[in-house]
């Protein structure tokens, strides 16, 4: 079929598998022969290519769009975060890679994809077994859809974050093909592994020190963990709390932290009650145990901001046995109206943040949840859960290539875990054609990110838009 935007859908022949325990899903070797035979309507070569369509929406006026909705005098800290390079434009503007990239061939292969798959959103935190893992990170953007787009998004950030730190094109091509040829390589194993098998495949921290090639970037990944290790709950205590008449209080950081009215914290409060109601029965009994101190509204990320984003302290039996819960605001992911239009799949959004992260990482922070307070949607999980990044600023062009094969490898892992792997293997076949033409689109779309950084640049400059540097 032919949508309204002129993007064809590729029937690939889906069945009742995976639908129901008394119905046998189409074989491997069928499946892999379907993806196969899609090359003669989709060619991987054609994946090369990047022309800006004529009619294309003015980049400025989607950022605009992308700010409906948020909280207007947060806009300014979100438009100066994004103007501060191309990359963080990038991680700022999923809207207009997710239009962009709707119209490009595509074998119509919908696995449930991250849909905002770029290298700042890869990174590590615990498992419920307190194992430092390292995986994608973020979520809020994850839906059903066509896989070329994630690896896509993933292989023009590659290159985009090699230009900003000065390397040649040649070794920021090299980086992306390597990104290409990694998420080949692991499709294919992972799509020959039983179901259940592959959905245990994990990266932890040794693991990870040992895909690396380079030893500045096996550096850079014990020095990032030692960062992640000290991100937990009691350590970030002194950081955001003061003790004010015997009880920790948040501090404020105007305008990155505020102070929520007392209306607001009693509806947040009442949310967080409502929050129990969506996790296992387990850990609802656990956070039972804990009672709210204190409530603050602060922000997060590049493309989140603005977007209402809260944490609250909690405490259990003692003052040192304390607990930081992040509430962020799920909207409808970008991906969502190319896939089916207008109207929303989802009941609730949070809830879809949750589920589709549970999807596509191999363990997941136990405390994942959803609630509302009033009309807005929100995902629950912890504040400091040894989270952390590698710093792509930090490091040299061979780590580059290093970071993104591991990517790569974890965006196939994550693929698999779903649907259409073994589809997607047939269609990639074991050549490295497809790496070759990405490596030729991630450079040509870097351009385009770069054109459409500048462009915001100059808006700013005309007073269009306001723009706040704060760190």
């Amino acid at each position: 079929m032919e949508p309204a935007n002129g993007h064809v859908v590729l029937d690939t022949g889906q069945d009742d598998g995976f639908t129901s325990l008394r119905r046998p899903g189409r074989p491997r070797a069928a499946r892999y022969e379907l993806g196969r035979s899609l090359r003669e309507r989709a060619h991987r070569t054609d994946m090369q290519y990047w022309t800006p369509p004529s009619g294309r929406a003015d980049p400025v006026q989607q950022v605009i769009e992308q700010n409906q909705g948020r909280q207007p005098w947060l806009v300014p800290i979100r438009i100066g975060r994004m103007i501060a390079s191309p990359y963080a434009f990038l991680r700022g503007s999923a809207n207009i890679m997710a239009d962009d990239f709707a119209a490009l061939p595509a074998t119509g292969i919908t696995p449930v994809i991250c849909g905002d798959a770029h290298l700042g959103n890869f990174g590590f935190y615990a498992s419920p077994e307190r194992e430092l893992v390292f995986d994608l990170i973020d979520f809020d953007e994850a839906h059903p859809g066509a896989w070329e787009w994630d690896l896509r998004r993933l292989a023009v950030s590659v290159h985009v974050a090699g230009r900003q730190n000065g390397f040649r094109e040649t070794a920021c091509a090299y980086a992306v093909h390597h990104c290409v040829e990694e998420y080949r390589e692991q499709l294919a194993q992972l799509a020959e592994r039983p179901l259940l098998g592959r959905s245990f495949e994990r990266l932890n921290v040794e693991r990870l020190r040992s895909a690396a090639s380079k030893e500045s970037f096996r550096e850079e990944i014990e020095r990032a963990a030692r960062r992640a290790r000290r991100r937990t709950s009691d350590r970030a205590l002194p950081r955001f709390t003061e003790r004010r008449d015997g009880t920790f209080k948040l501090v404020q950081e105007p305008p990155l932290i505020t102070r929520p009215s007392d209306g607001e914290w009693d509806a947040l409060a009442e949310a967080l009650d409502g929050y129990l109601n969506s996790l296992p029965p387990h850990w609802a009994r656990i956070l039972g145990g804990y009672r709210i101190v204190d409530i603050a509204h602060k922000v997060v990320g590049v493309g989140s901001v603005g977007l209402r984003a809260y944490v609250a302290l909690c405490e259990g039996s003692s003052s040192d046995d304390v607990l930081f819960l992040q509430l962020k605001q799920a909207r409808r992911s970008v991906i969502a109206v190319h896939q089916h239009g207008e109207f929303a799949w989802h009941r609730h959004q949070g809830q879809r943040v949750v589920e589709y992260q549970q999807a596509l990482q191999t363990v997941s922070d136990p405390l994942l949840g959803w609630t509302t307070v009033g009309d807005t949607q929100f995902y629950v999980r912890q504040f400091r859960d040894m989270k952390g990044a590698i710093l792509v600023e930090d490091i040299d062009a061979g780590a580059l290539a290093d970071y993104a094969g591991i990517c790569g490898y974890l965006l196939a892992k994550s693929h698999a875990r779903t649907s259409g792997a073994s589809m997607i293997a047939g269609y990639i076949g074991s050549s490295d054609k497809l790496a070759d033409s990405l490596s030729r689109f991630a450079r040509a779309y870097a351009d385009q990110v770069e054109s459409d950084h500048a462009a915001l640049v100059a808006a700013v400059q005309r007073g269009v838009l306001p723009a706040e540097r704060v760190a």
